[in-house]
């Protein structure tokens, strides 16, 4: 018999093979000092452009006010227990409330983890004779809930609606076969690697010919998209027909937790038997007194979006006209695609950090292909255009260095005389 901890120790993984020379840099960074454009990394100030601060309120002098006050009032410990048993207060309500008003939905839940809450979710919504029909490139945490899933799962191509449609298809034909079992399709608002968003119009439009329910993961699109800042649906005029709509407080409103929002029957169903929840404690009221005034500045603020895209229209049009390859994002997540291998990536990104002040994260090999890179910039409310045109200025050079082959090489860390 094999010792399963002799088994691990083997093989960490395809990440995990590099942590003895990628842990504390590349892998488990440390950045300091307040949350924002600018922070520090390794004694060195960097532009932060790998943080989902999209409206800027993680430091807030608003939002650390509120934070500060509702610490002091209940501390981390209230309300304890979950929220079915001992966890449940007049706050908690009154953000569930106000997050179904903005979402133009009946109800709505709170969640305290949006991964936990999510993959919980498909648990709860789907029995083994339900079919799921999703994205293939759908988050780790929808991935994490299909796992979860004992019925059929049938993934179509990413954002192509015609093999959409084929699942459904199939799907239908599954369940009229077991006359029994319904159909939900999961896609996402933005997909938070390429930018681009879901093709939630025209999967809606789909429910004129087939009979399914709609779970769409808006956590990139929430507080970014939308006259309102309501997401993905209202920006494609869709939100009604999305059935189930979900996003999380840690990207538009720098927090902890996550939401989903529905018809009340529906929702009430959920509140009633989401395991990840009613065998958890209930978020802590600092979390939710301090979502509930990130809320409202969401709502009342919409200077704050408008500052985002500008950042982010400049940030991308700025890479544009330089030659980078930005894909189609249509969101303000902004990739940059490039071509090498996980040695001159790593070595890319070290003259970055090191020698132009650029701090970003890097996606390579086994994510995507071999010989791909891509670099995955947040532009949030918060970057100033000194910010942009440094880092325009670091991608154009790095790129010419890449294009040359001296990335090739083992250290670059002392490579700024080569600028």
């Amino acid at each position: 018999m094999a010792d399963i901890f002799e088994r691990l120790i083997k093989n960490y993984g395809p990440i995990g093979e590099h942590r003895n020379k990628a842990h504390g840099y590349y892998t488990f960074p440390k950045l300091e000092g307040d949350i924002s454009n600018r922070m520090k990394f390794r004694g060195k100030e960097v532009i932060v452009w790998s943080l989902n601060n999209y409206l800027g309120l993680a430091n807030h002098p608003d939002v650390r006010r509120i934070d500060t006050e509702a610490t002091k009032q209940f501390g981390l410990a209230y309300p304890m227990g979950a929220r079915m048993m001992s966890g449940n207060s007049n706050y908690h309500e009154q953000l569930e409330k106000e997050l179904a008003e903005f979402e133009h939905k009946e109800d709505a839940i709170l969640l305290n983890y949006g991964y936990q809450g999510i993959m919980s979710a498909i648990d709860t919504l789907c029995g083994r004779h339900d079919v799921i029909v999703y994205d293939a490139e759908s988050h780790a945490c929808i991935i994490d809930g299909l796992r979860l899933h004992p019925g059929h799962r049938y993934v179509f191509r990413h954002n192509d609606v015609e093999d959409c449609e084929k699942q459904l298809q199939r799907a239908t034909s599954l369940v009229e076969k077991q006359n029994q079992g319904g159909i939900l399709v999961i896609t996402e608002g933005v997909f938070g690697m390429a930018g681009d968003q879901g093709k939630l119009k025209e999967i809606c439009a789909l429910k004129k010919q087939y009979s399914f329910r709609l779970l769409v993961d808006d956590a990139h699109g929430f507080g970014t998209l939308g006259k309102t800042g309501a997401g993905a649906g209202e920006e494609q005029g869709c939100q009604d027909d999305i059935d189930l709509y979900f996003s999380t407080f840690a990207k538009s409103m720098a927090s902890i937790g996550g939401f989903m929002a529905g018809e009340r029957t529906i929702i009430d169903f959920i509140r009633y038997n989401i395991r990840s929840q009613i065998f958890a404690k209930s978020l802590p009221m600092p979390f939710v007194i301090g979502n509930l005034k990130r809320l409202e500045m969401l709502r009342t603020m919409p200077e704050l979006k408008k500052k985002l895209w500008k950042n982010a229209l400049k940030l991308q049009h700025g890479l544009k006209e330089n030659g980078f390859d930005i894909g189609k994002t249509d969101s303000v997540v902004t990739p940059v695609y490039m071509k090498g291998g996980v040695a001159e990536a790593t070595a890319m990104v070290t003259d970055l950090r090191e020698n132009y002040g650029i701090f970003c994260s890097i996606v390579v090999y086994p994510v995507i292909p071999k010989g791909h890179i891509i670099y995955r910039l947040i532009p949030t409310a918060a970057h100033t255009d000194d910010d942009i045109e440094r880092t325009l200025n670091a991608f154009s050079e790095t790129k010419e260095k890449l294009d040359a082959g001296a990335y090739k090489v083992e250290d670059i860390v002392h490579m700024a005389e080569a600028r």
